[in-house]
């Protein structure tokens, strides 16, 4: 497989996973120069109007922004009166609303999303979003051997299958499962499991496993916050990796005294809902699995969609209470 062929995959899945119109990467014509410009290296759009031999300058429109600040930008309702985007032919980009972008940690590339619906994008798509800069520039860095090239390939469409989850699963129960199932089997960790944080505050339970190892007759049981790798993550709100190649012997997930035999790898993410950690998204492995960039980098945007997912249900359980309360002294001096 070419570069060009790899990077347009991963663009298309980008735009599936954002539901975009565009998704362009865009690099320094001349690395490392500061007055050079940046240069087309790869596209995915539901369109044909994209100019595929533009430039961006620094300073120059929402894109020389960027690029001036290296700094991600997020613009839900564009105005083409006040600025440009410059990288559609003629009036392309008159139809386009909303617009995100961010740098390369290093400066040397672009990443421009755009949509034609306005408020398409939210302030947690642009926290992934820099998650992808950071894998491509690595990418764009030479670090892609054919290996590297697979594994990136099934981070990513793994990500893309997670998205549709939401749309075929309306079910808690069955996306949860397939959530945890897909995000096993990408990062070849063979137990994966979501752990969530009781109204108390002071303990959590096991909500879904991939298969059953704590979750016993359908009962979870409670384990104070200060109770192993997971109970760290939630009382910190920081994720927690360890193993690798040599794995790390006999990692307590629950503590020394769990039920779970003794795992080799472990990656433990924070699900931060209303500043927050309610969640803990956990991968592990009785044998040592490689924990590279690679594969943090897809667990944190595993965990960060699940952590949407869990505050848009948040959210609506919200407004359904709020409903009932508004509704039911209604209801009563209807009766009266």
């Amino acid at each position: 497989m070419n570069n060009n062929s790899l990077y347009d995959k991963i663009l298309g899945i980008i735009c599936s996973v954002f539901d975009a119109y565009t998704a362009a990467l865009f690099v320094r014509e001349r690395r490392g120069d500061a007055d050079s410009p940046f240069v087309l290296k790869s596209s995915f759009s539901l369109g044909d109007k994209i100019d595929r031999e533009a430039r961006l300058y620094d300073g120059q429109g929402l894109t020389g922004w960027i690029i001036r600040n290296r700094a991600p930008l997020l613009v839900q309702n564009f105005d083409q009166r006040r600025s440009a985007l410059g990288y559609y032919q003629n009036q392309a980009e008159d139809n386009i609303k909303a617009f995100m972008g961010c740098a390369f940690p290093a400066g040397d590339g672009l990443i421009c999303v755009d949509s034609k619906r306005q408020y398409s994008f939210a302030a947690r798509d642009q926290k992934m979003l820099l998650l992808f800069a950071d894998f491509l520039e690595r990418l764009c860095d030479g670090a892609n051997q054919e290996a590297s090239q697979a594994e990136a390939l099934r981070y990513y469409a793994a990500l893309r299958l997670i998205y549709v989850l939401r749309r075929e699963h309306s079910r808690w129960a069955d996306f949860l499962h397939g959530f945890l199932d897909i995000v096993s089997k990408a990062s070849y960790f063979e137990y994966c499991a979501l752990f969530t944080r009781q109204p108390d505050g002071e303990s959590f339970s096991t909500e879904g496993e991939n298969y059953p190892l704590l979750i016993k007759n359908g009962n979870a049981k409670l384990y104070p916050l200060n109770r192993g790798m997971v109970g760290w993550v939630f009382r910190n709100s920081a994720p927690l990796f360890s193993g690798g190649d040599a794995g790390a012997p006999d990692t307590p997930l629950l503590g020394r005294l769990d039920e779970t035999p003794p795992f080799m790898s472990l990656m433990t993410l924070p699900l931060i809902i209303q500043r927050k950690t309610r969640g803990v998204l956990c991968l592990a492995s009785r044998q040592p699995v490689p924990v590279s960039q690679d594969v943090q980098d897809f667990a944190r945007m595993a965990s960060e969609h699940m952590a949407l997912f869990l505050e848009n249900l948040f959210v609506k359980c919200r407004l359904r209470d709020l409903h009932k309360s508004i509704a039911e002294p209604a209801q009563a001096e209807s009766k009266a």
